[in-house]
């Protein structure tokens, strides 16, 4: 932003217009001359510099907003922001008011255009200070702020007359305490990481809408990064958009719906809370507690969406008894939603294949093939981006959250296969080339080619749900019975298919290479359940079946050094570490 001084209009350049009310004679105008004919008004030539002075106001003004140096340009943009926002904005001697309907912000200024101190009221309680929207207008982080306050207000912009709004919010706020209690109920821990654990595995996933200045939150899923153990702060629900690989989240709400729904007007948990012999809590039924009838429903509403195959929707269905309106949603083959390549609505399926170069750690290069024939015709593997998940009861939650951990589960294996989609022609040459197949649902192969042999192996994976992830290897040639287990326990800890690959791939080097022993076949042709499979395009692809096609490379040679510490290669036979050795144990307190 230019300083003030260049924005000073007697700084400026004298252009002759009328806007600037300079006496300098324009660029095309010339001295009187006797014989000249009278100048009338469309003889006037035309006055290029007149936007002049409307360009200074509208620099004065943005200088201003962003400078905020007194109360007054404070005022301005708050008054700003509540517009684009759709919230009233009231004012007196220093204190602003941002009003909604069930809420309002109260921002107390300093004369030289600071905050002192910012509060959210909620309708029916007491104002009370709010750090997070404190910081960011004493930072001057405007967009933060509007962003943050478009979820608050988001949060409590409930349809209806103020009637029904006033019941909806009640309802609303009865649910989230039934969370929170559930939240609270004992466990067995899954994960050391406290935190983790019960965004992975909670019953409720991570609550962190613990204050009245932000939108009620689950966090129920993210993938295992390094990131994830270096804070014990919960991410602020703007921060996880940022995140790489995203943290599934969820803003609970309510919306319109066309059928009328018991909805609870007090606690469905009895007292104390329960637990069945599976360990579900125990719930009452909406008929025997307080409630009331209203054309509404709870509602999940998913940031980032989540692509979901045919049978995860329908499951959504079971669970809550609403359907997802069809009109919302537009199908399309799974790799294509995790690739954000999915077709427009009456297009035919593209049925050119996804290709994409991964890299790897230490140089290495992989290069998967998607058929587009394999994952097209398979109607196990339609998906569609759902965002929002109507409910009416606490005990959906549980449920829904598993559902949509298997989901993201899947998503999150099929997402680490792809990278820049290209023909990879370009650069270096990927080290091993691997074809990703749908097997059913929740399962898919990779087949690739050994490094000892000219033939196939292949890795079935098995997404049983979000927390049980089994692998099994055929065509192999090797007879150790851990390996399974081993890759399972890979593919469980990274939750990324090139990492277990890489891993893979080094094992069977070493096997390979390491002399046989007495009892150990030459080749173990009856592991080989895809024996079928050869090598028959001269151009590099394999076939074993009409979906099968991958590139012959050499063998990617990966040495026990340039493995993570919890997949180096360990003798054939041994036992290997768990890398999920649970050194603590959640308490409620953690959360």
């Amino acid at each position: 932003m230019a300083s003030s001084a260049w924005l000073a209009p007697e700084t400026q350049p004298r252009c002759g217009c009328a806007s600037c009310g300079s006496s300098a004679p324009s660029d095309n105008a010339r001295p009187r001359e006797p014989g000249d004919a009278p100048l009338h008004l469309f003889d006037k030539p035309k006055d290029k510099s007149k936007p002049c002075r409307p360009l200074v106001r509208s620099l004065e003004r943005l200088q201003d907003v962003f400078n905020v140096s007194s109360m007054k340009t404070m005022r301005s943009r708050l008054e700003m922001i509540a517009k684009q926002q759709g919230m009233g904005f009231h004012l007196t001697e220093a204190t602003c008011y941002l009003t909604a309907d069930l809420f309002y912000l109260e921002v107390v200024l300093l004369p030289y255009g600071g905050v002192e101190e910012v509060k959210v009221a909620p309708h029916g309680k007491a104002p009370v200070p709010s750090e997070s929207f404190l910081q960011l207008l004493r930072s001057k982080e405007f967009a933060e702020f509007s962003v943050k306050l478009a979820g608050l207000f988001t949060q409590y912009d409930i349809p209806g007359d103020s009637e029904t709004r006033l019941k909806l919010f009640s309802s609303m706020q009865w649910l989230w305490k039934d969370l929170q209690h559930i939240s609270q109920l004992p466990s067995v821990p899954k994960d050391s990481d406290p935190r983790v654990d019960v965004m992975n595995h909670g019953r409720s996933g991570c609550l962190i809408a613990e204050k009245e200045d932000f939108p009620m939150t689950i966090q129920f899923y993210a993938p295992p990064t390094d990131g994830m153990k270096t804070s014990d702060r919960p991410l602020l629900f703007e921060e996880t958009a940022a995140t790489e690989p995203p943290v599934q989240a969820a803003r609970v709400t309510v919306g319109v719906s066309d059928a009328a729904h018991r909805l609870q007007m007090a606690s469905l948990l009895p007292q104390p809370p329960q637990l069945d012999p599976q360990g579900h809590p125990v719930f009452l039924s909406s008929a025997e507690a307080p409630h009331e009838t209203l054309p509404a429903c709870f509602l999940l509403k998913l940031q980032p969406a989540v692509p979901m195959t045919l049978s995860f929707v329908d499951k959504l269905r079971h669970i809550t008894d609403i359907p997802i309106p069809d009109v919302d949603l537009q199908w399309a083959p799974l790799p294509k939603l995790l690739t954000g390549r999915s077709n427009g609505p009456g297009e035919l399926p593209d049925e050119q294949d996804t290709i994409f170069t991964v890299p790897l750690p230490g140089g290495a290069l992989h290069r998967y093939v998607l058929l587009a024939a394999a994952w097209g015709e398979a109607p196990a593997q339609r998906a569609a981006a759902v965002d929002s998940i109507p409910f009416t009861h606490p005990a959906h939650v549980p449920a829904l959250l598993q559902l949509l951990r298997h989901q993201s589960a899947i998503n999150t294996l099929l997402r680490s296969c792809i990278g820049p989609p290209g023909d990879g022609a370009a650069g270096s040459v990927p080290d091993l080339h691997l074809e990703v197949l749908p097997e059913s649902e929740t399962s898919f192969s990779v087949t690739f080619q050994r490094p000892d042999a000219d033939s196939l192996a292949v890795l079935l994976v098995n997404v049983c749900d979000s927390s049980q992830i089994t692998c099994t290897l055929f065509g192999s040639g090797m007879v150790d019975p851990s390996v399974d287990e081993y890759l399972s326990t890979v593919t469980k800890r990274f939750m990324s298919v090139p990492v277990t690959l890489k891993a893979l791939h080094g094992r069977l080097e070493e096997s390979s290479s390491a002399p046989l022993s007495p009892g150990r076949p030459a080749t173990p042709e009856a592991e080989n359940h895809r024996s079928s499979t050869t090598v028959t395009a001269p151009s590099g692809a394999l076939t074993a079946r009409p979906q099968s096609a991958a590139g012959p490379e050499e063998g990617l040679a990966v040495a026990e050094s340039e493995l993570l510490p919890e997949i180096t290669a360990s003798p054939a036979g041994a036992s290997y570490p768990d890398p999920f050795a649970r050194a603590d144990v959640f308490t409620p307190g953690d959360q």
